[in-house]
């Protein structure tokens, strides 16, 4: 990680107010109290992996709160924010739910009112990841906002390793192994995310949960081309039958879900510039399509285009692709 700011290269009059401003550009404004204004030390490093903005914070005692005014003047309503314990005790208040993380634990915070404070010497890592992947997966973000992923779940131990490795590591890796290695740490969030949740949900919402863990599971593995109905029901640990009963009764077809989500994630793909070097062929078996003409007849029955057509008309004109594509759904 590089480091963006550290208060041992400012004059001490200096530190915290040079501090605050760095917070502000890098993260996001909030009000700072610190338990000793003059006393105050940080070091914030950061690291762009992927669609992820990680920074690590090491620093003094402070109190910092998003309050209503502060979050109006930021534009991150689309992103959440993770925090992964590493040295100290965080404590973290947000929608009625408080928090206290151990070194290892972790925290999912909203772009709501949040009240966090930090013991001395306290360094945590934040990562700022895309709220559409964790609401998809898990629903509405109130559900799980302030739970402590704790140590006693295997799987919180998993992502915080994960997460340092990754910050350490990233930097040697090809950018498109970097986009899916973040992709695979969102993943595995989810999971623990998920099994923490199943501890306290009721029995009638053991259904959504299992359908939730199924979708997260389809996100991350649409590209196999093995991925079928009874692969995703051994991997979120039911029947088949029951499977397709609970999707049934989220208004989803197990098969159609995982080749929709498969041929979204191609018309994005053939939309992006940074793809425009793939063949059809490749970026169809990149999406688990076993043949490129499988792909095109699906393709078409469901935008009305071949990908090829596809393709064109987003290089030529983005606006007019896009409406397409709504109008297709």
């Amino acid at each position: 990680m590089r480091t963006l700011f550290s208060t041992a290269d400012e004059e001490p009059k200096n530190g915290f107010r040079r501090w605050r401003e760095t917070v502000f550009e890098r993260i996001v404004p909030v009000e700072l109290t610190p338990a000793d204004a003059g006393a105050f030390q940080g070091t914030m490093e950061a690291a762009d992996v992927g669609p992820l903005v990680i920074t690590r914070l090491t620093q003094s005692a402070i109190r910092t709160e998003a309050t209503a005014d502060t979050i109006r003047r930021h534009g991150k309503h689309d992103t959440l924010n993770v925090a992964i314990a590493l040295h100290g005790v965080v404590f973290s208040a947000q929608d009625d739910r408080t928090s206290v993380q151990h070194p290892g634990e972790i925290v999912v915070l909203d772009r709501r009112p949040t009240v966090m404070a930090t013991d001395a010497d306290s360094r945590t890592l934040f990562v700022e990841l895309p709220r559409e992947r964790l609401e998809q997966a898990l629903g509405s973000t109130r559900r799980y906002t302030a739970l402590t992923l704790g140590m006693d779940q295997a799987s919180t131990s998993l992502v915080t390793t994960f997460f340092q490795e990754l910050v350490r590591t990233y930097a040697r890796l090809p950018l498109d192994t970097t986009a899916r290695m973040a992709s695979i740490g969102v993943d595995l969030l989810i999971a623990s995310l998920a099994e923490r949740l199943a501890r306290e949900t009721p029995k009638d919402l053991q259904g959504t949960l299992i359908v939730q863990r199924a979708m997260a599971y389809i996100e991350g593995h649409f590209g196999d081309p093995n991925l079928d109905p009874p692969t995703l029901a051994a991997a979120v640990g039911v029947s088949l039958r029951y499977l397709q009963q609970l999707f049934r009764q989220h208004d989803r077809n197990v098969a159609d879900w995982i080749w929709r989500r498969r041929l979204e994630v191609a018309a994005q793909r053939l939309m992006d510039p940074g793809h425009a070097h793939l063949t059809i062929g490749a970026l169809a078996y990149g999406c688990g399509f076993a043949t490129q003409s499988h792909f095109s007849r699906r393709f078409r029955d469901h935008y009305g285009l071949s990908p090829s057509e596809y393709r064109w008309l987003s290089f030529g004109s983005t606006s007019q692709t896009a409406s397409i594509a709504v109008r297709s759904r």
